[in-house]
């Protein structure tokens, strides 16, 4: 195929992704997801985008990586959005604000703090991040029928990650720490680096857009947590039995 018909940055075309994608921030990862769609087959990997494709309930569903931060992240939801994907669900990982949550859990976002930069360039920072009620409720159920630890609630994504897991380390330690516990306080139940930008992109195109992460940094840990690889792999299938919920729901409300 002619490279000027592929996306420039993720080096699809038209016809090798689904309308469903789920989007780890993680290429390798995206191998992972792969094992649970039907049929599955790696369609490219361009920089850090790594796409697999295969179906889920006879729907053709992709995995695409988007790469860590807000930047390479928005790139994926254009361009995978100029090839027809209308449903993103982030699956990642995230560090706990409050301290009910434990390594392992799962973290389902009703919407997302914007302490980041890029949706800025989009849109000013009173436009909120809220994902698609019907991505949460499907990640819900899926979770519950899992028996998956789960927690529902508003994320905040950040750009600098060592700033939030290390802030003692930064010249000014004491402002971060404030604003960490400030963020805790209002309720804010966990901390990624991609969510915002993901539902602020996915909304203003008027895509579907959820987040479900695990949590791999408990709160005051100061490290990230090599966790045993089966929490990674229920979040996985989770993450999985949850668009087949979408894509069985959206084929009802079709007919």
């Amino acid at each position: 195929m002619a490279e000027a018909e592929r996306k420039y940055h993720v080096g699809l075309a038209e016809g090798e992704v689904g309308g469903y994608v789920l989007m780890p921030g993680d290429p390798f990862r995206t191998a992972l997801i792969a094992r649970y769609l039907e049929g599955a087959d790696e369609k490219a990997f361009s920089r850090e985008y790594r796409t697999f494709t295969g179906t889920v309930g006879g729907e053709k569903v992709s995995t695409t990586s988007s790469g860590i931060g807000g930047p390479s992240a928005a790139i994926a939801v254009e361009e995978l959005g100029e090839l027809g994907v209308h449903t993103f669900l982030r699956v990642g990982t995230c560090g706990a604000a409050q301290p009910h949550i434990k390594t392992g859990d799962l973290v389902i976002a009703t919407g997302a703090v914007r302490s980041e930069g890029t949706p800025d360039a989009y849109v000013p920072k009173e436009y909120p991040a809220i994902a698609s009620h019907d991505v949460i409720t499907a990640c819900m159920e899926a979770a519950e029928a899992a028996g998956a630890p789960h927690h529902l609630g508003l994320i905040r994504s950040v750009d600098a990650l060592y700033s939030d897991l290390m802030p003692e380390r930064m010249p000014r330690p004491a402002e971060l720490r404030a604003e960490l516990e400030m963020w805790a306080r209002a309720g804010v139940v966990a901390n990624d680096m991609e969510s915002s930008t993901i539902l602020i992109v996915a909304s203003l195109r008027r895509f579907r857009a959820g987040v479900i992460l695990l949590c791999v940094d408990e709160l005051g840990a100061g490290e990230i947590q090599h966790l045993d690889p089966s929490y990674m792999d229920r979040m996985l299938r989770v993450a999985v039995n949850a668009i087949g919920l979408l894509v069985e729901r959206d084929r009802a409300a079709a007919h």
